[in-house]
């Protein structure tokens, strides 16, 4: 196996739990990373250094949250690079991940790091995500991409409808919904990572997701807050009950998720109150490229 980088150790300092296949393949990150960088710069040059603490573990903080399952059909909107996509795939082998992006030449750089990490459950589409038919996913996430209220309109056609837990039947008739599996919740609808001051683009969405600050996750100088916290913020209804301190992920409390969405879709946006490092000036807008 490969030497881990040390940069991976901040990654391993919040989740005990990857298997010995998994290490190797986030280790074959960083190398395919800085190659295919200097061809054609899909990270921030001055930011490929902190690949894991600020890509791949800022990918995971939608796994500190929720648990995939296997055979959940996952689609990221926009992928670039490969955030968050690639990092959630090494952490959900039994999960199907379609990385979509417009721009060739980004997904070229995915495929090789697909086959560099050997990703089975990996696909990938050249586009944008509102021009896919007759095809529909569990869960759409992704990173730094365009207005949460564009990311609802392209993703919602793609989603199926949420799966709920069934009810147990007697001969006395339906009873009570039957409570879901301990642990994380399974994740239905939009989860999307974010930057900066959201209060505007939240308001403009006409959606009310739930929020999950990414310093509260990973407590990291990186994902510190810089100045003051939106009106969403102050409401306080999104925050956890809990006052533990994060920690490795199979003892993370993060926060409780209160409803969900339209139809019970869970709209998630995690944050932090810095703009999230690009993948080069046209990563973010779909429409822009």
């Amino acid at each position: 196996m490969e030497k881990t980088p040390a940069h991976l150790e901040v990654v391993l300092s919040f989740f005990a739990d990857f298997s010995p296949a998994q290490l190797q393949q986030l280790t074959a990150l960083e190398a395919v990373y800085k190659e295919w960088n200097d061809k054609i710069n899909v990270i921030s040059r001055k930011d490929i250094d902190g690949l894991y603490e600020k890509h791949v573990l800022h990918s995971l903080a939608i796994a500190a949250a929720f648990e995939f399952t296997p055979g959940m059909e996952v689609i990221d909107i926009g992928t670039g690079g490969g955030f968050p996509g690639i990092p959630l795939a090494i952490f959900f082998p039994g999960t199907k991940f379609h990385l979509v992006d417009s721009i060739g030449k980004k997904l070229k750089v995915v495929e090789a790091v697909k086959d560099a990490a050997g990703l089975a459950n990996i696909s990938t589409q050249h586009g944008r995500a509102e021009e896919i038919k007759n095809r529909k996913f569990d869960v759409a996430v992704s990173r730094a991409v365009a207005p949460l209220k564009e990311l609802w309109t392209w993703s919602r056609p793609l989603l199926r409808k949420p799966r709920k837990h069934p009810s147990p039947t007697t001969i006395a008739g339906p009873q009570p919904e039957a409570e879901p599996p301990a642990g994380l919740p399974q994740p239905s609808g939009l989860l999307c990572l974010k930057g900066g001051d959201l209060a505007a683009e939240i308001s403009d969405s006409g959606v009310r997701p739930k929020m999950m600050e990414i310093y509260d996750i990973f407590p990291l100088e990186y994902f510190k807050e810089k100045y003051h916290k939106s009106p969403y913020e102050r409401e306080g209804a999104w925050r956890s009950s809990s006052d533990e301190a994060p920690g490795p992920r199979m003892g993370l409390r993060p926060v409780v998720i209160l409803g969900g969405g339209p139809q019970n879709y869970h709209i998630m946006v995690f944050f932090c109150h810095k703009s999230v490092p690009p993948l080069h000036h046209d990563y973010f807008c779909l429409h822009c490229r």
